[in-house]
């Protein structure tokens, strides 16, 4: 007979695949379904925009790449704003030939606010933009880039998201984790949703806004810690689709110290509790009154993992503790609940390393790194995803702030691509 804890373990392991049984479906159309191919009649003109603090060891190359472009120069500038810098950022990025603008605002601290400089100076220029692509300095681009994004935004999509490569898959188990989990969610989340024509998620970095939704908000108005989060559900809940450009390939450098990614992975789980509190109301609610799936899916991306998996924690810890408690008298008890805690472990690593797996064999090439690293890293994968569980126990009740994430790892992108 199955005991309480087994019976309430099954029953989140329930929810949690129905809530997410469509993700699965993905899976399938970006295995067997093509992606999408257009093609332009046309060449638009963009801006550039990167916002950088203390970004002096990465920020040419990713100029140089961008300078490398198959695209006409003539109709592509570059932007750095040089935010609240204390090293030479400004300097390097002027002498790579990018325009920069330097902000130093002690207040109103991080990248959205950044953006929200950059545009309203942009705006007032005699020159017009048609569209801007938005980096980190630590970005690096495929020399097709913006020819195959330019392709998508002719077609009308208005907002536009990219493949999201690494720079440092190799590094170690972290940056692998890291890796791993874009490169899933661009071919097995964006792709699938290009696919079946619903709305894609902006992933950080890597994307492109056309300039009537930048005039609309004047500026960039999302501000919270997640703002590429938030800028979606935002425009998944006023109904602009965002496109998914496969062949736009972008390369991330990934956090490989362990500080360093909990500090990350704290504002991005702080930032979804934010996204939740502002915008699950009127995203809930737009799930049936514009019969938007996409805004179901926005709506599970921001919630019910979070929330079931501290749920479930809770309930596991409090079983756990009667068990110590009532050892002698009941020895069962903790036998029982120990089982089932390590059967609900056991389930979720098996799904992780499933998604893990299938993601490394269809994505192999991709991945810039030894075969061993390739096998040795899938089996780190869900242990990677698991450290969130006390990441997202610590947010729900630590003050967070945003703070930069140091880059080093200086790399042309034709080192990269070798």
């Amino acid at each position: 007979m199955l005991s309480f804890i087994s019976i309430f373990n099954l029953v989140i392991f329930i929810l949690f695949t129905g809530f997410y049984f469509y993700q699965f479906y993905y899976v399938i159309i970006g295995l067997f379904k093509e992606s999408k191919v257009f093609a332009a009649n046309r060449n638009h003109k963009y801006a550039v925009v990167i916002a950088a603090r203390n970004e002096s060891a990465v920020i040419a190359q990713l100029i140089n790449s961008i300078k490398k472009q198959k695209y006409p120069s003539s109709l592509v500038d570059i932007y750095v704003v040089a935010d609240n810098c204390t090293d030479n950022t400004a300097d390097v990025a002027r002498e790579a030939g990018a325009t920069v603008f330097e902000r130093f605002n002690r207040q109103l601290v991080g990248k959205g606010y950044a953006l929200d400089y950059a545009f309203k100076i942009i705006m007032n220029y005699d020159v017009k933009y048609e569209g801007y692509f938005v980096f980190d300095a630590d970005n690096l681009l495929d020399e097709n880039y913006i020819a195959e994004m330019n392709k998508v935004f002719d077609h009308g999509y208005k907002i536009i998201t990219s493949y999201r490569n690494s720079k440092n898959y190799d590094t170690n188990w972290l940056s692998a984790g890291y890796s791993l989990w874009f490169l899933r969610e661009a071919k097995y989340l964006n792709n699938s949703r290009m696919i079946l024509n619903t709305g894609c998620a902006i992933s950080g970095t890597g994307f492109m806004v056309s300039d009537e939704i930048v005039r609309k908000n004047n500026g960039w108005k999302h501000h919270l810690l997640t703002e590429d989060i938030e800028f979606s559900i935002d425009n998944a809940i006023q109904g602009e689709k965002i496109g998914y450009c496969g062949n736009a390939v972008l390369y991330d450098e990934q956090p490989y110290l362990f500080e360093q990614s909990w500090n990350q992975r704290l504002r991005w789980a702080k930032g979804f509790y934010q996204v939740f509190a502002k915008y699950g109301k009127n995203l809930f609610k737009s799930i049936f009154t514009k019969r938007s799936f996409c805004c179901y899916d926005m709506f599970v991306t921001i919630t019910p993992a979070l929330f079931l998996s501290l749920f479930s924690v809770a309930i596991n810890v409090v079983f756990l503790t009667i068990g110590l408690i009532n050892i002698e008298t009941n020895p069962a008890i903790i036998q029982e609940t120990s089982t089932a805690i390590m059967m609900s472990v056991v389930n979720s690593y098996i799904v992780l390393f499933a998604l893990g797996l299938i993601t490394t064999i269809t994505e192999w090439k991709q991945i810039n790194s030894s075969p061993w690293n390739k096998i040795k890293y899938l089996f780190s994968f869900p242990v990677f995803i698991f450290t969130y569980v006390p990441i997202s126990i610590v947010a729900l009740c630590k003050k967070i702030e945003w703070k930069p994430i140091t880059h080093s790892i200086a790399k042309s992108i034709e080192e990269v691509r070798q």
